[in-house]
């Protein structure tokens, strides 16, 4: 009988242990349930991310006007005849001081 009791508490012992020390312990649980959560909302982000990016690409490629609103932003063109005028502005938003 004192035989059986020591088998079994030793056996309880090694399954605690696995439990809270050893590999796939619930801490490790716990930490990688974690980190699903931040990789899952980065992915979400990244998924918001690629849908702006297809929508911009899928409007440059339909049409002329995104092409030409973008050569205007980004690279400063201007269309025949049209004058370009840059305004340098302070903290007051452009108005001149006295």
């Amino acid at each position: 009988m004192k035989r059986l009791l020591f088998v079994l508490i030793a056996l309880l012992a090694m399954l605690q242990y696995r439990l809270w020390l050893g590999d796939k312990s619930l801490a490790d649980s716990f930490h990688l349930q974690e980190q699903i959560k931040l990789q899952q909302q980065s992915n979400a982000q990244l998924v918001a991310r690629n849908q702006v990016l297809r929508e911009e690409i899928s409007d440059l490629r339909s049409g002329t006007e995104a092409l030409e609103e973008r050569a205007r932003n980004e690279l400063g063109m201007v269309k025949e005849g049209e004058t370009f005028f840059r305004v340098v502005g302070g903290e007051r938003g452009g108005v001149p001081e006295n």
